[in-house]
């Protein structure tokens, strides 16, 4: 198999109404914004379709401001937005570390939260996945990472979905049927072939954001072989917010090393009202590596990726308190 894309027959709808339309009449058609992601996979061979239904031409998608955010709005425009650098400034700091300038010039936002899980054994040629046979989440019907029939471990490989999550954004869907919000801390369900709780005939539209995300601190440390292209073997993000030098609230997700971000936020609840101290962010850094399960399907070992992510959360919330 070439290299080539195969052929497919491409629809450019200009609204919202006319794409779920036509996914509706075209249920196993993708829907393709920038096509960083779903192109190159397509030259793969992976999960290819007869139909896509490109969004670029559906303005109703675009849009930046501190509360909303469209999924067709790219990657670079929240990167080099002056309103979230001042609003919400880990957004712009976290697509700063995606990839290269050129594919944020098209990856957008919603391609980044629908980012297909990545894995050793799929993100292969289809000669490379035929010659060591085809796995559960492409044309087989085992997992070679975990060997068995039921559960893919595709790791979750997208940035922007951690951040958003500690800020307590919600995605919108929209279907023949109607619109939905759903928080993106529920939003990602599954294991790497499920991922997410969207519906077959679900649209991603664009996230909301609530008001008082404003007024957290935030950040996102990316751990990657390279400083520049790769994808995440592991994320952090954290947001805070502190009263009178107190903990009030904090929020915490481990990213890119299971099937879907994992949300902690839980380990910080005896911390609240509280000061941060030296003692505290220890505490939760070690309960933040005892509860993480990476596999082996990235390029640095789990055990490794289990270690960084206490000395990542550690540098997260040090950041966080110096910064109060």
């Amino acid at each position: 198999m070439s290299m080539l894309l195969p052929p497919f027959e491409l629809h450019e709808p200009t609204t919202i109404e006319e794409a779920v339309r036509l996914k509706e009449k075209l249920p196993e058609a993708d829907f393709v914004a920038g096509g960083t992601d779903l192109l190159p996979n397509y030259k793969w061979g992976l999960n290819t379709r007869k139909h896509v239904i490109s969004l670029h031409r559906v303005d109703e998608m675009r849009g930046v401001s501190a509360e909303r955010i469209g999924a067709n709005v790219t990657l670079t425009e929240i990167e080099k937005s002056g309103l979230l650098a001042q609003k919400l400034p880990v957004l712009p700091e976290t697509a700063r570390q995606i990839a290269t300038p050129l594919l944020r010039n098209s990856g957008t936002l919603g391609g980044n939260l629908m980012l297909e899980n990545r894995c050793f054994f799929f993100n292969q040629t289809y000669l490379w996945r035929k010659s060591v046979d085809f796995c559960l989440k492409a044309d087989g019907a085992q997992c070679h990472v975990v060997p068995q029939k039921e559960t893919c471990y595709a790791t979750f490989s997208a940035d922007m979905p951690a951040p958003l999550i500690a800020l307590g954004a919600s995605i919108e869907l929209a279907s023949a049927r109607g619109t939905r919000h759903v928080k993106l801390a529920e939003f990602y369900q599954g294991d790497g072939i499920q991922r997410n709780v969207r519906r077959p005939d679900e649209l991603v539209t664009g996230v909301t954001i609530p008001k008082e995300a404003q007024r957290l601190r935030a950040t996102y440390r990316k751990l990657r072989l390279r400083d520049s292209f790769d994808f995440p073997e592991l994320g952090i993000a954290a947001a805070a917010r502190f009263e009178h030098g107190k903990l009030a609230a904090l929020h915490l997700v481990a990213n890119a090393l299971e099937t879907t971000p994992r949300v902690l936020d839980s380990l910080g609840e005896g911390l609240l009202g509280k000061p941060l101290t030296d003692e505290a962010i220890a505490q939760v850094a070690k309960a933040a590596e005892d509860a993480v399960r990476p596999v082996k399907n990235t390029n640095l070992p789990p055990s490794y990726r289990k270690a960084m992510t206490r000395v990542y959360v550690q540098r997260a919330l040090t950041d966080l308190r110096a910064h109060a």
